[in-house]
């Protein structure tokens, strides 16, 4: 093995650590509790230290799809070197300071994503139509559906026809059942759920143990709500929606480091002593130290400057950004944790008041900067590489 690519390899981590920092401090670090400091469940502080240990937690167990994704599948025919690899990162993570700087949320994964695509086609990779429109149709749906879900459940939670006792248990049911099917790299080789885990003990066959198995997730969320609810109306809801926040930021975690340390993945065929759950463990740890020092100004920012949230309407913001998050992590597609829960409180502003205090000029103002993230990234890193290979 040559000490030039150890080196190489080392450069390229550093950016990755780098990355691995700056979307702890944004995206991944703030969004998940933001609607809970928003609704005055918990600190600014205790939010960013909890974020972060959840957040590692999910990049360790759950990051391995995202980053084989990100650094395989945005370009076809070419493997971006270890210069490549420097460069996407650099762009991708200097995008994103200036959001956390100027306390605008930008699109994480429009940054990487376009810095990884204009990078590997300046290489002479090909594009990866396909994953493109997979990726683009997650991004295009996500203000949709994310607001869309979190106006329903918005609408419904201050009914006095729907009692609280009833409507969160339901929620809390939906959420367990989900949870039960989440992947996770240590239920086996290669990967496995609780469903199908716990499933494979029950005497009947292999469908119809996920399914039991499923339903008893369910039920036991909706027992333990149902019965924390019933006893203490203000404390349950406040704890549910902690326990919302813990689930969004492990998603977040297992989503997001990807978007740092996919990149590294294709180096590893060079370097067989790294695996790849080391990659993974220093991307979480990056996490972890950026949402511990950088992420309370951003959890501000969300929580205070986008509108003032109360429990019910947290919680129905933390329903689907926790739904789509699992999703993206299931299909390896590389989402933004900012349009996530942004578009999510939007709807479910748009359900208590024409817009719930959404201030429509920064909304604004943070769509543009979503749309030209990406296009600014792809420019940068494809024109980089073109100008360095003039000279």
């Amino acid at each position: 093995m040559e000490v030039t690519t150890i080196l190489l390899f080392l450069a390229a981590a550093v950016a990755s650590l780098f990355m691995a920092w700056v979307i702890g401090a944004g995206s991944s670090g703030a969004t998940p509790f933001a609607p809970a400091v928003g609704a005055n469940a918990i600190s600014t502080m205790r939010a960013a230290f909890v974020v972060g240990i959840f957040g590692f937690v999910g990049a360790v167990t759950q990051g391995a799809n995202v980053s084989e994704a990100v650094g395989r599948g945005l370009v076809h025919g070419i493997s971006l070197p270890p210069s490549g690899v420097i460069l996407a990162l650099t762009v991708g993570a200097g995008l994103m300071a200036v959001g956390i700087y100027t306390g605008y949320p930008i699109a994480t994964a429009f940054t990487v994503t376009g810095a990884i695509i204009g990078v590997g086609l300046a290489l002479g990779g090909a594009p990866a139509w396909a994953k493109y429109q997979q990726i683009g149709a997650m991004w295009v749906l996500t203000p949709f559906v994310g607001g869309g879900i979190a106006y329903g459940i918005a609408s419904v939670l201050p009914r006095d026809d729907v009692p609280e006792r009833v409507s969160v248990p339901i929620l809390g049911a939906l959420v367990g059942v989900v949870l039960a099917n989440l992947e996770f790299a240590f239920l086996g080789p290669d990967g496995g759920t609780f469903a199908t885990t716990l499933g494979a003990r029950l005497p009947v066959d292999g469908t119809m143990a996920t399914i039991v198995v499923s339903l008893g997730f369910g039920l036991a969320v909706w027992l333990a709500l149902r019965w924390d609810i019933g006893r203490d109306v203000a404390g349950g809801l406040r704890r549910f929606l902690l326990a919302l926040g813990a689930l969004v930021a492990f998603s977040a975690g297992g989503s997001q480091v990807g978007l740092a340390v996919g990149p590294l993945f294709p180096l590893l065929d060079e370097l067989p002593a790294v695996s790849p759950f080391a990659v993974l463990f220093g991307g979480g740890v990056g996490i972890l130290v950026g949402s511990w020092t950088g992420a309370p100004r951003m959890i501000k920012s969300l929580a205070q400057d986008y509108s003032s949230l109360g429990p019910r309407r947290s919680i129905a913001t933390l329903v689907p950004s926790f739904l789509i998050a699992q999703t993206a992590v299931l299909l390896g597609v590389p989402v933004s944790f900012n349009e996530i829960i942004v578009s999510a409180i939007v709807g479910s502003g748009l359900a208590v008041g024409g817009g719930g205090g959404v201030s429509r000029r920064k909304l604004l103002v943070t769509g543009v900067a979503w749309v030209l993230s990406f296009a600014v990234a792809f420019a940068i890193g494809y024109g980089s590489v073109a100008v360095t290979a003039a000279f």
